[in-house]
């Protein structure tokens, strides 16, 4: 077996996500394995889904974005007693910058929210969870809020 030192845990701050978190320190805490929480900011502007071409976030804004994301990160890590907690905040597509992210860092394990939708949202919205566990190189653990 495989042993787990290093876990990553992706939030979008939901329900799902909190649930995550508390699992994945309960069980680094186990198992004696370091925890990341990451946020991964998704700018479809970045992207040009709406213009076609590249429209960049201008500076300060983005800087006003990133420190707001990481006082979120660091609270959530606080509500729970923590502070060994590495907090990152990335930029890019949500799926493929866990994936790149967890491989990037040798990450032993993911532990994530899902949001469990099912019909018509989940063929809308699609599963940011589903794609991480069909690509991530490392075990992804999915936890589901109740409802």
């Amino acid at each position: 077996m495989t042993e787990i030192k290093r876990i990553l845990v992706p939030t979008d701050f939901s329900e799902p996500a909190d649930k995550a978190l508390t699992y994945a320190l309960d069980l680094a805490a186990k198992l004696g394995a370091s925890v990341t929480l990451i946020h991964v900011f998704d700018d479809p502007f970045a992207n040009g889904v709406y213009t076609g071409e590249y429209m960049p976030i201008p500076a300060h804004i983005r800087e006003e974005i990133l420190a707001d994301l990481r006082r979120k990160l660091a609270d959530a890590v606080a509500r729970r007693g923590h502070s060994e907690v590495n907090l990152e905040v990335q930029f890019g597509s949500t799926a493929r910058t866990i994936v790149d992210g967890a491989a990037e860092r040798n990450i032993d394990l993911i532990v994530m929210g899902t949001h469990g939708r099912g019909g018509m949202a989940h063929l809308l919205l699609g599963s940011v969870a589903e794609r991480v566990v069909r690509t991530a190189s490392c075990p992804v653990l999915t936890v589901r809020s109740k409802g």
